[in-house]
This record gives C-alpha cells, sequence and structure tokens, in this order.
C-alpha cells in the first residue's frame, strides 16, 4: 500500500479531503463535486479518452495534504504564540444589524462586516454559502450581493460545502469581493493566491468560522429521526442554529395538514447527533480559528447562556488588511465592538489546544502504520501534544487511533458514492457496510 498521494483521487478516496471544492475550480472541465452521504462533499475526476487525466493543478492548491505557515508577523499577540496562527488583536462584539445578529449564529459578525465591504466598500459581492433551495439537506455556494440576500444565508450550516469551487465569481468580478468560509476553505484560498494573480487581486477580505468539524449529511438524516423526521422529502428548510445564541436546530415539514416544525436544543443537536459524524479529515486537522484568514470569528463560550441571549462574536484581527476593515466597520458604526485580553481566545475555546496536540498524536501513528496523513509545516503540534495533554490523552492520541484504523477503514480506500437526494431511500445509493460508524 502507497503511502503517497499522486492525484485528487487519492486525496478522496484516503479520507484526506476537506471538501472545499478548490480542485473543481481550479481544473472544473475533470473535476466536479458531489455529495456522497457519509464522507461529505468530494471531487469525482472524470476520465479523459478512457484515463483519469492529471490533476496536479488542484493537487496543489489542496489543503487536504498539508498546511503551510510562513512565519509570525513582527507584531503579534505573543501571549498566544505560534498555537493560535497570527494574531494581532482579540475583540469581542456584534453585528450593529439586529436582524443580523439574531439570524446569525453568535453575533453576526462575519455577515456585517460582509455587508460593510458590500455598502461602503463597493465589494462586488460575498461568495458564501447557503441551503439549496431544492434539497434543503445540501448546501450550494452563492455570491450575495445585497442585505436581503447575506441575512437569507445566515447561520451555521453544519453540512458539507465547497464554497471553494465557485471561486471564478470572485476571480471574474469586476472589483474584489469577500469570501467566507471554513478554516480550511480559506486555507485553500490562501494557498490558491499564491498561483493566481487574478484572483489574489479580487480577494477584498477573508472571513473565517471557527469550525469544530464538518458532520456529513447522514448526521443531517440522524438529527431529523432524532425529532421524529423519517421522510427527508418532507423537509422544507433546516436550520442547525441562529435566531438566538446558540440558537435551536428547527427544521419544518410538510404534510398532508400543513407545515410543521421540529426543534432540538444546541447540546441535543450537535453535542448528541451531529459532532459524531464529522468527516476523518477534521480529527486530524491543526486549525480551527482561521489561522490564514484576515479575519476570524467565532463564540465567546466562556460567557455564561442566559435565556434569550442575542449572541456574541469573539473576532480575531489576523491581517493588517483585518485590522483596517474591523476598525473601519467599528467607526461606521456597522459594528459594536470591544478589546479584549489575549487569554480570552483559550478561555472562549478551551479544547483545542487539546485538540492541535492530539493531531500529532495521530498524524504520527498514521505515518508509522503506513496510513497517509497530512503534513503541517510551521503550525507547531509537538509542544501542545507535550505541554496540554495529560498521560491518558497522549495514549489515546496514539495507540487509540488503531482502534479508529479499524472502524474508519483507514487502510483501504474508499470509493466515492455520490448521492441523490430524491433517492426513495436515504440509505439505498450506499451499502450497510459503509454506513456510518463511530469515531
Amino acid at each position: 500500500m502507497s503511502r503517497r498521494i499522486r492525484s485528487i483521487t487519492d486525496v478522496a478516496e484516503r479520507q484526506l479531503c476537506t471538501g472545499c471544492g478548490a480542485c473543481a475550480f481550479v481544473q472544473p472541465d475533470v473535476i466536479r463535486m458531489v455529495d456522497d452521504l457519509d464522507a461529505g462533499r468530494r471531487p469525482v475526476v472524470d476520465a479523459v479518452d478512457g484515463r483519469e487525466p492529471s490533476t496536479a493543478a488542484a493537487l496543489a492548491a489542496c489543503p487536504g495534504v498539508g498546511l503551510r505557515q510562513t512565519g509570525l508577523p513582527a507584531e503579534h499577540l505573543e501571549e498566544l504564540g505560534g498555537a493560535w496562527g497570527p494574531v494581532l488583536e482579540v475583540w469581542e462584539g456584534v453585528a450593529a444589524d439586529d436582524e443580523l445578529r439574531h439570524a446569525a449564529s453568535s453575533g453576526g459578525l462575519a455577515s456585517a462586516l460582509a455587508l460593510h465591504m458590500i455598502e461602503r466598500r463597493g465589494a462586488h459581492g460575498v461568495l458564501h454559502i447557503r441551503a439549496r433551495p431544492d434539497a434543503p439537506l445540501l448546501n450550494e455556494t452563492v455570491l450575495s450581493r445585497t442585505r436581503e440576500q447575506l441575512l437569507a444565508a445566515a447561520g451555521s450550516r453544519y453540512a458539507p460545502a465547497s464554497p471553494c469551487d465557485r471561486l471564478d465569481l470572485i476571480e471574474e468580478g469586476p472589483v474584489p469581493s469577500v469570501f467566507i468560509g471554513k478554516p480550511c476553505d480559506v486555507a485553500a484560498v490562501a494557498r490558491l493566491r499564491e498561483q493566481r494573480p487574478a484572483l489574489d487581486e479580487r480577494l477584498g477580505l477573508t472571513v473565517a468560522v471557527f469550525c469544530a468539524g464538518t458532520p456529513t449529511t447522514r448526521g443531517t438524516l440522524e438529527m431529523l429521526r432524532s425529532m421524529g423526521v423519517e421522510d427527508p422529502s418532507q423537509v422544507e428548510s433546516v436550520r442547525y442554529r441562529g435566531n438566538g445564541w446558540p440558537g435551536d436546530a428547527e427544521v419544518v415539514v410538510r404534510t398532508p395538514e400543513g407545515r410543521r416544525t421540529h426543534r432540538l436544543t444546541y447540546e441535543q443537536s450537535w453535542g448528541e447527533v451531529l459532532e459524531r459524524h464529522r468527516q476523518w479529515r477534521c480529527y486530524v486537522c491543526v486549525d480551527h480559528t482561521g489561522e490564514f484568514a484576515d479575519i476570524a470569528v467565532g463564540d465567546p463560550w466562556y460567557r455564561e447562556l442566559g435565556e434569550g441571549d442575542p449572541g456574541r462574536s469573539l473576532i480575531l484581527v489576523r491581517t493588517e488588511r483585518g485590522r483596517e476593515v474591523l476598525h473601519e466597520a467599528m467607526a461606521a458604526g456597522t459594528v459594536r465592538a470591544e478589546l479584549v485580553g489575549p487569554s480570552t481566545l483559550p478561555a472562549s475555546q478551551p479544547g483545542l489546544l487539546r485538540v492541535r496536540g492530539a493531531v500529532w498524536g495521530r498524524v504520527t501513528t498514521s505515518r508509522l502504520v503506513g496510513i497517509p496523513a497530512p503534513r503541517f509545516e510551521g503550525m507547531p503540534t509537538f509542544g501542545v501534544w507535550w505541554r496540554e495533554l495529560t498521560l491518558r490523552e497522549k495514549l489515546r492520541s496514539t495507540l487509540g487511533l488503531l482502534r479508529r484504523i479499524r472502524r474508519r477503514g483507514l487502510r483501504r480506500r474508499r470509493k466515492v458514492h455520490p448521492w441523490d437526494p430524491g433517492s426513495p431511500s436515504p440509505d439505498s445509493t450506499i451499502p450497510a457496510s459503509a454506513q456510518r460508524r463511530g469515531a
């Protein structure tokens, strides 16, 4: 068995794919993204004259095979060190637009900054994701150009998404646009802008949303079952969070008697169902806070949540451009925020350092037993593993991986199984043996 990753097909079948869609943007003539019920968004390489074409150009942009930080800027918060990536400032704030704030997953900062870029800086649009109108369990990439379009797409989507697949809408735009995505999506954009000057010129701002991992569509189906929804074809809309902080998961279904709404709390939907369906690549990811973005936003979980809490956002300024835009948005009244201490970040995301350390154990063990694993340059992991993990956690990150190898089938190539949401049964397109097993 080769450890080498030589093509985009290797990335997908060896479970290193993040699902970002960058490969489909780079080589759209031969690569297309599909939805795989138990894997996520995955690339399929179409044969040319009966043979698989070279995907070297797409592979060069792939964040799934590895990430590289070139170093911290001269001015950064030394208290956070390299384990959190470049951080110039830490803020906590909210969108001044109350409707945007309420619809968003926390304080609405990503949407507020996007709106500011459109209305005050003349950005062409905002490339991000929203639920597919014809299949609300799935996502699609869109370029929003108005407040109404941003509002319609606000809120977390805990389902596979490929926002990089339509970067052509930015690259070919008349003026710069905004990109919003998960940390891995923004990392792909960072790699691409080094290779494509036209894209680099048309990126006015990149915003990353903190991510604890992407659940597969199977996770959404199980969430529906937990709500008592057995027929996905009846689903009219799916919200995973929002309308309050953190907000309930809310599913609207059509029935002969009319529309019916089903809800689960955030703890029930994410904590009891969705997080158990995260794709494997998320378990070997070191960047959960958007280290390659201009600005990264997430939940300030250090706060005690009260009934009816309207939500707030933790804001990490990572580049000078990000600082300029945020300060400008505050001066314009689009954003209300206050500067907070560096310790607010680890207090808000207390488990992420341990997660980063565990990745060193998983990646190292994977290589020792001959399983392909991503490479990380300039992104410290061993020191975090040594300092932050208990002995038991160290053993779980190394020896515990052997159990996951069997359960996840990491020694075998896993073919991509495209899923049609119109299938008569959500299990009809894959064999029972390929259905989800525990993490």
